[in-house]
């Protein structure tokens, strides 16, 4: 056996196949881009955006690797418009200036741009203000793309004047598609005889974590890699997939069951105050390329769904952990993962919070056309104060205590209680505190 490898012809020739692959295979129409079905498709909004020539400003909002970049190559090429690939990282307030210039010069000759900007949430104030005169007057259509969320990223003057379109993580069907079409296609491995099993293009699916970059990268490297039989036949080998991915992945089954079974495992131990067996759960995600920020969302929720009150510093630590995730990354936010997952582990637990607001969502669900008490409403107008919104309402800063025994829920749901306290940690203190509230209330309430 050999090992595939290019030529020094090719090199001297400048081969395209030189290019990585995921640069070969990128999708030059709709036609070809594969996922975001919420958005692309018959009759769906962006499709009839491209179509109709109707393009705007917008920003396109989601994980790496799901077709931000192609899709607005695409919009450019749908509708004839100069394109203009503008980094974030390497470009300052002078060179966005030069681009405007150019951009307007051309929008006198009838040329649009579109302005690609790759991570725009990195651009500073004064950066992203640069864009704004050339936008609000046509000079050019700005499209953002960011993995962060634009509300609290993108300045309130820029963002107003984009149409946000939110993609979403690449489904393991869609990434085995483009596999599938990077070994037949001649921009691909089509020219050459591959010989990769279904199994195997699942795995290196399920390995990308939804990324399409990443999927069409590791196919590249373990065709490269594979083994060539006397006829030219490349052969990816159980032996190169393990060398190539170097790990395995959680999300190594065809089904990707075993991803939502790992989570439920992690989620079940913490509530079950078992700290090492939380931590070896987390190992086998984190080590298996899970997305540390994935696990970190779900530790927020854990810590009010099962610990909640009886110790609300555990959503304080939560957000801690994830905004650490966000900032340093793997490897290195593993040991903050680790003390969050701890903590969560050994601090009292109580699902009170979550059982409060389903008991709630019910009620609420049932009554949604429920009026609001007329001495809780907003009452800005004199009109509407003279409807009586907000008569009898009673600011507790100016009673004894901070409290009064004034009803705030419907008449129909009076004496209703959601919230339960448990007897674990803090909770027991603020339960204590609740007791007093409501016996303080009855007893105003029987006075009157």
């Amino acid at each position: 056996m050999e090992q595939m490898s290019f030529t020094d012809e090719q090199i001297n020739t400048g081969d395209d196949r030189l290019q990585p692959l995921a640069a070969r295979m990128r999708p030059v129409s709709l036609d070809e881009f594969v996922g975001q079905d919420h958005l692309l498709g018959p009759g769906k909004v962006l499709t009839r955006v491209i179509q109709q020539d109707q393009v705007t400003s917008m920003i396109f909002w989601g994980p790496p690797g799901v077709g931000k970049t192609t899709l607005a190559r695409i919009i450019a090429h749908e509708t004839k418009a100069r394109f203009i690939d503008f980094s974030a990282v390497t470009s300052g307030i002078k060179e966005i200036r030069q681009v405007m210039e150019d951009a307007e010069k051309n929008r006198r000759f009838g040329q649009r741009t579109i302005l690609f900007v790759d991570e725009i949430h990195r651009f500073n104030k004064a950066q992203q203000d640069a864009f704004l005169p050339f936008v609000e007057k046509g000079s050019i259509i700005l499209i953002g793309a960011t993995t962060e969320n634009p509300s609290f990223e993108v300045n309130g003057a820029l963002l107003s004047r984009c149409r946000v379109f939110v993609l979403k993580q690449l489904e393991k069907k869609d990434i085995e598609t483009l596999l599938r079409r990077a070994v037949t296609d001649p921009r691909g491995f089509g020219g050459s005889d591959v010989d990769i099993s279904d199994d195997k293009i699942a795995a290196i699916a399920a390995f990308s974590n939804g990324d399409a970059r990443n999927a069409l990268s590791t196919l590249e490297i373990v065709v490269l890699n594979g083994d060539i039989d006397s006829n030219g036949t490349i052969h990816v080998t159980e032996q190169v997939m393990e060398q190539c991915l170097s790990r395995k992945s959680l999300l190594y089954d065809k089904n990707g069951e075993e991803h939502y079974n790992l989570i439920s495992a992690l989620h079940k131990s913490m509530r079950n105050s078992d700290p090492d067996a939380a931590v070896y759960w987390l190992a086998r995600m984190l080590e298996a390329g899970e997305e540390p920020l994935y696990i970190a969302r779900r530790i927020i929720r854990f810590s009010s769904e099962d610990v909640g009150m009886a110790d609300p510093r555990a959503l304080e630590l939560a957000v801690a952990a994830y905004q650490a995730c966000h900032y340093i990354g793997m490897p290195e936010c593993s040991v903050n993962l680790t003390q969050a997952v701890v903590y969560m582990a050994l601090a009292p637990k109580s699902n009170a919070m979550e059982t409060a607001y389903m008991d709630a969502k019910e009620d609420a669900m049932k009554q949604l056309a429920e009026p609001v008490p007329m001495n809780i409403r907003n009452a800005p107008t004199r009109l509407m104060k003279d409807q009586g919104y907000g008569e009898g309402y009673k600011y507790a800063h100016d009673y004894e205590g901070h409290i009064t025994d004034m009803e705030c829920l419907p008449d129909s749901l009076k004496g209703k209680t959601y919230y339960h306290p448990s007897d674990q940690g803090l909770e027991v203190r603020y339960g204590q505190r609740l007791e007093q509230i409501k016996k303080w209330k009855e007893e105003q309430r029987k006075k009157r």
